[in-house]
């Protein structure tokens, strides 16, 4: 007979103004991955919160089981006692303390009252690293490592506290698909061992690979449970659940207008800002075009971002060399009040710490790049700023109070909403996007497409960058590919494919 490791019974979780739980059940089999899928904003980083007790016992409705024990955990730390870990999509490391350091934070190994035992917290983390894969010496700074190497680093830590039932929100979130694949199969290394999963996930081919059962909630309803064997499990099949109805196509339609050579970079040189004797950005020359879609793709680190940053009034970088052409004529962008001012936006890849101010407001984010345009004096009209936040939270489909609800307190899918309402409202000619729909759902993945394709259709050119190749084959009308630094290939729709892109890319190695 199957035994539950956890049962989630009625919960019922209640923000100001928000029900984000309404009576939610979840069983988890021992020894199983079980998925947790549902548009942003439906409840699933809610009710593993107060799983793990970030929303202690009384703060929420309804019952949990774990092994069969009533649980009323007032902390994370009860709920770790438990054998429960939560790995958050924004990670809990300090970037400046070594791995064996973060691996026993909060839980340091001591021989006599205070003491540290710096020997067993080695010993214990050089054991524990092999489990997973990281071969880094563990004295290295955490900030030293790639987001992938990072992920691990935050899995050693549970396996450090006994870990049996782990969860993980949006893990693969910031990889690669190396990365991806990695990460994915030593969860099914875990489950071997003994440990369950629980998997917060938007890249649904992920799910359908590694998951036994997969629970779906919508607007804060349990809605099914599919048991891989017994039901049909397609992503189609997923989707459907999670947004109500079928999604007969994951990409709209857009009707080409493609015109003239608007934006145009000649012969761009980036310097690492850390030591200006490397390069980043390596004599790279591309145009984009009125009503164009053009895609930037490359592995992780071939230096997207980086030239992105660097073109946004030189966000990253200081000694830049090259020419950025603008219809025709040459503009100077020494900052982002330059950028902004000659008709260029960039959307942030890292909403939290660069794109939104979290402590404040949807209406003051969405109007904070562009307040001239709500200003007669230097005095801001608010009625206006609010009839202008509300036509942005209805037409991108924020879920919210309100446009005075914290943009701290949404969804990663609706905080990234907010980053895009604040830049479209800016009415850029050219609208750099930096991975627009990490950590968003189908249903607001689509959405934000038809926004671009809005845009394009209206004359804007658009510059995508994305680490999922689906998005730029399904978005762009042509597609630059990157490495280390370097534009090592230019594809047209026709003859772009993931085929062609890992081509171009391992050529130039």
């Amino acid at each position: 007979m199957e035994r539950y490791v956890l049962e989630m019974r009625n919960i019922t979780k209640e923000f100001p103004g928000v029900k984000a739980l309404d009576n939610v059940n979840l069983k988890v089999k021992e020894h199983q991955i079980h998925a947790l899928v549902g548009e942003n904003g439906a409840g699933k980083s809610t009710l593993m919160n107060v799983l793990s007790g970030v929303y202690g016992h009384g703060t929420y409705d309804g019952e949990i089981f774990v092994n069969g024990e009533l649980c009323e955990f007032k902390g994370i730390k009860e709920s770790e006692a438990k054998g429960i870990a939560i790995i958050h999509q924004e990670l809990a490391l300090v970037s400046t303390l070594s791995i064996a350091e973060n691996v026993f934070l909060g839980n340091e190994q001591v021989k006599t009252g205070i003491v540290i035992d710096w020997d067993m917290t080695r010993n214990k983390t050089k054991e524990m690293m092999k489990k997973v894969g990281l071969t880094e010496h563990i004295d290295m700074h955490v900030g030293e490592l790639g987001m992938g190497k990072q992920q691990l680093v935050e899995i050693v830590k549970a396996l450090s506290k006994d870990v049996k039932l782990l969860i993980l929100d949006e893990p693969t979130a910031a990889l690669n698909d190396e990365d991806s694949d990695h990460l994915l199969n030593l969860l099914l290394e875990l489950k071997g061992q003994g440990i369950t999963s629980i998997i917060i996930s938007h890249k649904l081919n992920e799910i359908t690979k590694v998951a036994d059962e997969i629970t779906v909630i919508r607007d804060g309803h349990t809605i099914e449970t599919l048991v891989k064997g017994v039901d049909e499990i397609t992503e189609d099949r997923i989707i459907k659940g999670m947004v109500g109805r079928p999604m007969v196509d994951r990409f709209p339609r857009r009707s080409l207008k493609i015109g003239e050579v608007i934006f145009e970079v000649k012969n761009w040189n980036v310097h690492d800002p850390k030591d200006d004797s490397k390069l980043k950005i390596k004599d790279v020359s591309f145009n984009t075009r009125k009503g164009e879609v053009v895609g930037l793709a490359g592995l992780m680190g071939a230096g997207r971002t980086e030239l992105a940053m660097s073109l946004f009034g030189r966000s990253y970088g200081s000694k830049i060399t090259g020419t950025v052409m603008k219809n025709g004529v040459e503009i100077k962008l020494h900052s982002v009040k330059d950028a902004i001012k000659n008709g260029i936006a960039y959307t942030t890849e890292d909403r939290k710490s660069a794109g939104l101010i979290l402590s404040d407001d949807i209406r003051h984010n969405i109007t904070l790049a562009s307040l001239d345009k709500l200003s007669k004096n230097l005095v801001i009209d608010e009625n206006e700023e609010i009839k202008v936040a509300e036509e942005y939270r209805k037409k991108l489909r924020i879920k919210s109070s309100g446009i005075f609800q914290r943009a701290g307190d949404l969804s990663g899918g609706n905080q990234q909403k907010i980053v895009f309402s604040k830049w479209i409202f800016s009415d850029p000619d050219v609208l750099i996007l930096d991975e627009p729909t990490r950590g968003i759902d189908v249903g607001a993945k689509y959405e934000i497409y038809s926004v671009i394709n809005e845009l394009a259709e209206h004359g804007k050119t658009i510059l995508m960058i994305s680490s999922e190749m689906p998005e730029l084959l399904g978005m762009c009308d042509r597609i630059y590919v990157l490495n280390e630094g370097q534009i090592v290939g230019e594809l047209t729709s026709e003859d772009a494919s993931q085929e062609n892109i890992m081509t171009c890319i391992m050529q130039s190695n």
